[in-house]
This record gives C-alpha cells, structure tokens and sequence, in this order.
C-alpha cells in the first residue's frame, strides 16, 4: 500500500469516532507495524490534521473536525458488508486488500447506528487459504487481463490430458466454488473457459494482444449466451 494511501485511511478511521482508536488496531488493519502508525500520525498532525491523543492512549481527531455520514440505508450497507466479505475471501490478495480499505473507509463515515448495523450482519465468507489462494495465481491472471498479456499455461483438462496453450485472458468468473478464466485459446482458435486449478504453470509470454470484435470480451459473452453490456 502507498503510504499517501495508508495516511488517507488513517484519517477516515478516526473519522466520526467517538473514543479513541489505539495504534495496534490501526496497525492490524493496514497492515503494517505499530511503529509506523506512531510515525504516520505524528506527520499528519505535524501537517495540520487535527489529532488528538498520544502512543499507547489511541487516537481521535479534534471535534468538528468530521464529515457528513455516507448516506446508505441498512439494506445497502449489509450488502456492501456482506460483498466485501466474499471478495476478502475469495478475490485474491489484491483485491483483498481493496475491499479491507473500502470497507474501512464506509465504516469511517458512518452514523453510529449503521456501524453498529455493519457489524451485526450474519452472512459470513470464512477466510480459509486454499492451495488457489496461496498460489497467487488469481491476483496474476487478474493482472494479465489488465494488462492485456498473452500468457502461456502448462494446463490438465478433467480427465488430466496435459497440454501447452497460449492464451488471451479476458475474465475470471467466480461461480460459487471455482473460479473460471475465459480467453481466446490460440491452440484452439476459439473461446475456451479453463479452471485456475487446473493450471499446472503459467508464464508471460512478453507480448501484449489488442482486442478485436471478433475475439475480445463482448464477442466472448456472445459466444457464452450472455447480452454484452448486462451484469455478468
């Protein structure tokens, strides 16, 4: 995380408290060391933004020194709450890491009411490292689609036939209890779904494709049924 980034966090972690946040709570949830927290508050305050309180004490910011609540009715919120969950859970470390900032920054401006709301809902999204999570392999494919990288996969179909592929990453899909990435498969000359677990080796191969209608993502929806431009 840049650090500009964990400084503006920090400043809506404090927003709308109304007892002070100790640095080893701040710590946990930027992740980064207790000590750099001390460092962190002690530039903003050092900079003009109105914190009060000390090391080993916590942290509030000066009264007036808020901003008007989000406006999120319950129903809205336990979404919100409830979807960030799953992407901490199944996203990736990346994307992970963004939905533990977003939700911070929510929770940050909320009336006490919806935060207590926040903290109430029942649908859980267990964090449990599965071998997929701990291989990194979802926060690399999902950067090869930003990117536009033509990847090389060492690939196992379901009956564990072994081949070589080149492919054009256009999405990952998430269906509940596997991931799936839809590209445009080279070796097949077609659209092909392959499942990240299966996916014995993945490289980059350098180069960078452009997508063209006949084989970017709205033709990859069309081919599986689905209205390009509707939520998929």
């Amino acid at each position: 995380m840049r650090r500009a980034d964990r400084l503006f966090l920090i400043i809506h972690a404090l927003r709308g408290r109304r007892s002070a946040l100790p640095a080893r709570t701040l710590a946990q949830t930027l992740a980064v060391s207790v000590r750099t927290v001390y460092r962190d508050v002690a530039d903003l305050q050092l900079s003009g933004v109105p914190i009060e309180g000390e090391a080993g004490v916590g942290y509030v910011l000066r009264k007036g020194a808020d901003i008007p609540p989000l406006m999120f009715n319950a129903e809205e919120l336990e979404a919100l709450v409830v979807g960030t969950r799953f992407v901490r859970a199944f996203g990736g470390k990346r994307l992970s890491a963004g939905a533990r900032s977003a939700l911070l920054k929510i929770e940050a401006v909320l009336p006490p009411e919806l935060r207590a709301r926040a903290h109430r809902t029942r649908i859980y999204a267990p964090e449990v490292e599965s071998r997929l999570e701990s291989s990194g392999i979802i926060d690399q494919l999902h950067a090869a689609i930003e990117a536009q990288q033509v990847l090389r996969l060492s690939y196992r179909d379901q009956s564990g036939e072994a081949s070589e592929r080149e492919i054009e990453p256009l999405c990952l899909a998430f269906w509940g209890g596997s991931w799936t990435l839809g590209a445009w498969c080279r070796l097949r000359g077609g659209f092909r779904n392959f499942r990240p677990d299966r996916i014995v080796d993945v490289s980059e191969t350098g180069e960078v494709f452009t997508e063209t209608p006949e084989r970017g993502m709205d033709a990859y929806l069309r081919a599986a049924g689905v209205r390009p431009g509707a939520d998929a």
